[in-house]
């Protein structure tokens, strides 16, 4: 049943559109800005103080040390692909503070020191011990993959090792608050094919729904989807961060298992989750309290939550169903996500970042530089700094490319070595080209598959300028032929303006719409439309609207969708709160001239109203 989708490793591919720009901004800005608020906010002393350098006491919130593990994860990735000495430095130097905070039988947390170890495993609700854990296994393996090195690799196997000792059938019963080590525990295995992981982490997944999870900590065990065994869940449900990483670490599961009941209930949710609970954006998590997925259809858009870390998981969790079916619909979202919720949680510059991420704003939303629970910064950088690793997949029968983004591709493929360079301005441009450099032996015969994403409603395909005719096959069209350096593939999509309405149980957007154009949303910002209340526009039809390229104001040059619309005059409702419709003016309604920007470079200028869902006059 598993589709024969392999990665590649991060070195293979260059990446040189608009993912890059992000990626520069982290070895410049970001991560040396992380790293010094995670030394300015304790979260690096709280190392020092288990490793004996320094004296007092744990600083923050339980689940501080994860923070440290995603800046080293996500410095990982980069130093895959980028010479920084700088973080290098700072890298080996934070490597050096988890060794020496680690104790003799592997256990490292620092909310839980030596001096507090009968309280260790008593809180697996709140506590976090597991969760840390799984972060910093992660960044482990990532560290040993880019960088050949096993120093950070070592301290991450010993505290799995310590874990496999406590947990699991026969042993202590439990299961995280928080899931996040079952998918490290997978990765794990697939580093060593140590079977003992790869059986902790189903036994993690299959102890939820018995309360060990949550026992009877507020608010309840449905928010630590913990109310009932994963097999039998049928909506996305509780904390959307903790439901999205659990749906995540089954499909990995899945991966390895082939266990036909994970599958049908991964698919159960996502169905659940993609026609029901999910914004416009790729963003999840609706309601503000605990962070938690709404009723089906609830998404606000001003009091939306949409938690960045939410977007980021979602975008996770489709890579993973795609590996596991080679269904292009899982692309199609990860591609969502990517250009819309989660590039939104960065400031342009790298230097600030969202926590929510509202879909209509008053003026009052802006970027931090960092949170008292800062889980967002450094969870966005090790995802950006990881993309290229998202792009292709390779199987017995070619090449696989799953997302546009212009880069170069060095790899070896059944046998075969290959080199081809993509050349596209996607997401802005529709326009794909495939050119293949080095092919090792010549003449090798393979497939290559391209994705053609669910908003294209036509599409061309050419190789060495001659026509294919071909359809997709569960999204994806397949060119099979014998291939040389030199050959070229051009594929192009339609590109329109498109006005999108939502189910008319949304309550919020009744008798609104959205503006897409490709992959990306669009919304109306005051700053480009400072003649009127943005909250107060209505678009008369896809007709009305144009493409354009040009410098925009603090943005620089931008793809805008402009048009003619109609707003309301609402300075005659001035101290009043309701009126007659037949004391209103013809004169409320006036005709504008407006401007829309990308969603995801919102709130990178001055503070003011902004908004996704426009009234529809079409």
């Amino acid at each position: 049943m598993l589709a024969d989708m392999r990665t590649f490793p991060l070195q293979s591919v260059g990446v040189y559109g608009l993912a890059a720009e992000y990626l520069e901004r982290l070895v410049s800005n970001s991560l040396p800005s992380i790293y010094e608020l995670l030394e300015k906010t304790g979260r690096v002393d709280n190392f020092r103080i288990p490793g004996g350098k320094r004296a007092g006491s744990f600083t923050g919130f339980q689940f501080n040390d994860s923070d440290v593990y995603k800046w080293a994860e996500a410095t990982s990735y980069v130093l895959a692909q980028k010479e920084s000495l700088e973080l290098k430095q700072q890298y080996d130097r934070v490597i050096q503070e988890l060794a020496e905070a680690q104790d003799e039988n592997g256990y490292l947390d620092t909310f839980f020191p030596i001096t507090k170890e009968s309280e260790r495993w008593s809180d697996l609700a709140w506590a976090h011990e597991l969760y840390c854990a799984g972060h910093l296994i992660q960044a482990g393996i990532a560290h040993k993959r880019a960088t050949g090195k096993e120093s950070l690799f070592l301290v991450a196997k010993k505290f799995a090792d310590h874990i496999v000792s406590v947990f699991g059938t026969g042993r202590k019963e439990g299961t995280g608050g928080h899931p996040e080590i079952e998918m490290a525990l997978v990765e794990l295995f697939r580093e060593t094919g140590s079977k003992n992981y790869l059986d902790l982490a189903r036994y993690f997944i299959e102890a939820r729904g018995k309360g060990l999870a949550s026992v009877t900590h507020y608010p309840g065990p449905k928010y630590f989807v913990d109310h009932k065994p994963f097999l039998d869940l049928e909506e996305m449900t509780g904390h959307a961060v903790r439901m999205l990483y659990l749906c995540c670490r089954a499909t990995d599961v899945f991966l390895q298992t082939d266990d036909t009941r994970l599958w049908d209930t991964l698919n159960r949710l996502w169905e659940n989750l993609t026609t029901r609970k999910m914004y416009i954006t790729g963003a999840c998590g609706s309601r503000i309290e605990w962070e938690a997925f709404g009723d089906d259809y609830d998404l606000p858009n001003q009091k939306a939550y949409a938690e960045t870390c939410a977007s980021i998981a979602n975008f996770m969790w489709n890579h993973k169903m795609l590996l596991a079916s080679g269904d292009g619909k899982y692309a199609d979202v990860m591609e969502q996500v990517f250009y819309n919720g989660l590039l939104a949680g960065i400031l342009q510059d790298g230097m600030r970042f969202f926590y929510v991420n509202s879909l209509e704003s008053d003026g009052q939303h802006s970027r931090k530089e960092w949170f008292d629970c800062s889980c967002c910064p450094p969870n966005i950088a090790r995802l950006i700094a990881s993309f290229a690793a998202y792009m292709y997949t390779t199987s017995e029968e070619g090449l696989w490319v799953h997302l546009y983004e212009r880069s170069k591709v060095d790899l070896s493929l059944t046998g075969r070595k290959l080199t081809m360079a993509l050349e596209t301005d996607y997401p802005w441009s529709p326009h794909i080209r495939l050119v293949l450099g080095d092919i090792e032996p010549p003449n090798s015969y393979f497939a290559i598959f391209l994705r053609i994403p669910s908003w294209s409603k036509d599409f061309s395909l050419n190789v060495n300028g001659e026509t294919v005719s071909t359809q997709p096959a569960r999204g994806y069209v397949k060119v099979n032929r014998s291939w040389n350096m030199g050959d070229t593939v051009e594929l192009s999509f339609s590109m329109e303006i498109e006005l999108v309405r939502s189910h008319p149980s949304v309550e919020t957007d009744r008798w609104k719409v959205a503006v897409i154009r490709g992959a990306v949303v669009f919304c109306a910002e005051h700053v480009d439309n400072p003649d009127f209340d943005v909250r107060t526009l209505y678009l008369k039809g896809e007709r009305q609207l144009s493409v354009d390229n040009k410098d925009v104001k603090q943005l620089g040059k931008t793809i805008t969708v402009e048009g003619e619309g109609i707003v309301r005059d609402v300075s005659s409702w001035e101290g009043i709160l309701y009126l007659s419709s037949r004391e209103l003016r013809e004169t409320e309604f006036r005709v504008v001239a407006f401007r829309l920007v990308p969603y995801f470079v919102w709130a990178n200028r001055e503070e003011g109203p902004m908004v996704v869902w426009m009234g529809d006059l079409s």
